[in-house]
């Protein structure tokens, strides 16, 4: 209670004399202050993870198939070699996993930010249906941005943050999603799956919302977001000097996980190859008795982290931060590669649902211009750079090898496609808004599993309906309009030629903002994103860009 009655305070004595300081000192006393709050982490201890039970004698019944749930967090479409983009790495596991089983070229976030998307992976509904709206973030992250605001210091940029003053924040462990909803975890516990978590969770650290509160029996946290020590010997770091909330980053993160609520501890190494190393153990334990693994990966998400050896085995790079980053996609794709040599190991991965996909397109803020080509946007807008995402799924004998699924398929139907491979029914007291794709990529139905898709965020929204596209942004007040089918990339804006199409569109985006309910918490403010540009390069008057409220 005191640090919450702290955090305020001393926020309002920064924000007296925010005009007086620069961008640099803002970002310290901010995230020096928090660095005072950090948890204590102790030394890394083994985790024994749960095995089976020892196996009846009676095998004549198949075993229910395995699923594994592998989130990428910040992953551009161009990231993936086997999309074909100019991608600076190959990635040999995830191409291996669309050879294997199919690639959902229209594959969609369900929003363009992490946490959302994660709640709608998780419960198979519109996150806005249970107020999970915006984004969580911790203590002091969007008060800097406000501060930085508020001194004239938006990184260089043409168009000011929109600050909401009379916002009330809520407890940053109390953002997140209710205890109420039923998560894919839950619905398979019921059907005898052991369920496991590793990595990032972002969905609420409040009574109720913990993994171990919603339906896993295992939980390995990513306590903070460190993947080294700064200073450890294996480490290169990339800081981004043009982006404030990177620096807080630096600041205010720790390297450490918690497993099933217990003190935090550090890792074991880089952090992305202890959660791959962890999931390999957890595929071994349970290789007897049916199981859900969700690998939540932090990487490639800013702070950007890599290993000595990864760094050097791209070193045809010349940019320090593409190298880094290069290098921590190689780690996240090796991560694969053991996952699933692992499943080959145990006998399971014949018998093993894998869905690969990343909680939302690559951000502007890391400085890399061509980390989402060719589709438009970036993290925290809505066009196709934001919410168009790597989506691979692997289920040898149900999904035909090396097949293409070209229609529009969201996160929330992870829920019901895994609900059907586990014989569960899904349920009847609220609104599923995910459908089982199993039928359309074995080639039972041919038609499109969604007639519409709607993306919300406060000052930013979209409705796409029968292959139209309709993004808008108010503030500033500004409506695009795509033929989907003509302009995948969204290069052409159709609003004015075509001002009957918008307004359809528009009556579609209110029915459905009338069924979803108002948001758990507020917005703190409204940050202008441009839509063609990364952050390290200067705006012009006549970009295009959005709002996004968070």
């Amino acid at each position: 209670m005191i640090r919450r009655l702290l955090i305020p305070t001393i926020l309002l004595i920064l924000l007296a004399v925010t005009a007086a300081i620069n961008a640099e000192r803002i970002v310290l006393t901010v995230a020096g202050y928090l660095a005072k709050s950090r948890t204590d982490v102790g030394p890394n201890q083994s985790i024994s993870w749960e095995s089976a039970p020892t196996p009846a004698a009676d095998t004549s019944k198949p075993q229910a198939p395995n699923i594994v749930l592998i989130l990428a967090d910040d992953m551009g479409w161009n990231d993936v070699s086997f999309y074909g983009g100019d991608s600076t790495v190959t990635t040999p596991n995830l191409d291996a996993i669309a050879a294997q089983g199919v690639t959902l070229t229209r594959g969609y976030a369900g929003n363009a930010t992490c946490a959302p998307s994660r709640a709608a992976l998780m419960t198979g509904r519109y996150p806005t249906r249970f107020g999970f709206e915006f984004t969580p973030t911790p203590p002091g992250m969007m008060q800097l941005a406000k501060l930085a605001s508020l001194a004239g210091i938006d990184n260089g940029k043409m168009r000011p943050r929109l600050i909401y003053p009379e916002a009330e924040s809520v407890d940053y462990s109390d953002m997140g999603m209710p205890g109420s909803e039923l998560t894919v975890a839950e619905l398979l516990q019921s059907r005898g799956y052991h369920t496991v978590h590793i990595g990032k969770w972002h969905l609420g650290r409040g009574p109720g919302m913990m993994p171990q509160d919603q339906g896993f029996d295992e939980s390995l946290l990513m306590a903070s977001g460190l993947y080294l020590p700064e200073d450890h010997p294996d480490v290169v770091n990339a800081k981004q000097d043009f982006d404030q909330i990177d620096q807080f980053l630096w600041a205010a993160m720790q390297y450490a996980v918690s497993f099933n609520g217990q003190p935090a501890m550090e890792p074991r190494g880089y952090l992305t190859d202890y959660f791959s190393d962890s999931a390999v153990q957890v595929i071994a334990a349970n290789r007897d008795r049916p199981f859900f693994l969700y690998l939540a990966h932090w990487a490639p998400h800013t702070p950007l982290q890599a290993t000595k050896a990864d760094y050097a085995a791209v070193a045809h790079l010349e940019t320090h931060r593409e190298r880094v980053y290069a290098a921590m996609i190689l780690a996240l794709d090796r991560g694969v590669g053991r996952v699933m040599a692992a499943l080959k190991a145990n006998g399971l991965d014949d018998n093993t649902l894998v869905i690969f996909s990343s909680d939302n397109g690559g951000a502007d803020y890391i400085g890399l211009p061509n980390i989402n080509a060719p589709l438009r946007g970036w993290k925290q807008t809505l066009f196709e750079g934001g919410i168009r995402v790597p989506f691979l799924a692997r289920w040898p004998g149900r999904i035909p090898a090396g097949s293409v699924f070209d229609q529009p398929v969201h996160h929330f139907d992870v829920f019901a496609t895994a609900a059907e491979a586990a014989g569960a029914a899904l349920p009847t007291d609220r609104t599923i808004d995910g459908v089982n794709l199993l039928p359309f990529l074995s080639g039972q139905r041919s038609d499109a599993p969604h007639k519409a898709l709607f993306w919300r965020s406060g000052a930013s929204q979209t409705a796409m309906v029968d292959g139209w596209k309709l993004n808008i942004s108010d503030p500033p007040g500004k409506a695009w309009l795509f033929d989907m089918g003509n302009d995948p990339t969204e290069r052409n804006n159709l609003a004015e030629q075509h001002p009957d199409k918008v307004k359809e569109l528009m009556a579609a985006l209110r029915a459905h903002n009338a069924e979803q309910a108002p948001p758990a918490w507020e917005a703190l403010i409204a940050n202008p994103v441009n839509i063609d540009k990364d952050l390290s390069q200067p705006d012009d008057e006549d970009d295009e860009y959005v709002y996004w409220s968070n």
